[in-house]
């Protein structure tokens, strides 16, 4: 990975839905060399998945901070994280915590409720949630 291919990922940080034409016009390659850089970032894993960012209104968002039961491995838990359709993104972490999720849901009963199945899963021993006020 080169000083280009990381400047075709911010632009598509910034925007996944940018033209590979306009992204070219700003890294001064041609549409197609774009195109080619884009799939071999995705064929080699430094593309994952593109996704899409909601802003409605009525959204609520959350942070909640999980420790896991020792004898429980973490990514077992993870591996349960995923299956809820509220959680966004799953961060194993180091420090007082093992996993952090983002949850995104329609208000906060519906982070409440998602929290709730959290702490269902087995090896979780306790959560910490923050509700996003506002994101920058």
């Amino acid at each position: 990975m080169d000083e280009v291919d990381e400047k075709i990922l911010e632009l598509l940080r910034m925007n996944s839905r940018a033209s590979y034409g306009s992204i070219g016009k700003a890294v001064g390659l041609s549409e197609g060399a774009v195109r080619a850089r884009v799939k071999k970032l995705v064929e080699s894993g430094v593309i994952r998945r593109f996704t899409v960012e909601t802003g409605t209104l009525r959204e609520a968002e959350a942070l909640s901070m999980i420790s896991v039961n020792p004898s429980v491995p973490t990514s077992k838990v993870s591996a349960a994280l995923r299956s809820l359709s509220k959680v966004r993104m799953i961060y194993e972490v180091t420090g007082e915590y093992d996993i952090v999720v983002a949850i995104s849901a329609a208000d906060i009963a519906e982070v409440n409720e998602c929290v709730e199945q959290i702490r269902k899963i087995e090896g979780v021993l306790d959560t910490n949630t923050m509700v996003v006020l506002r994101k920058w």
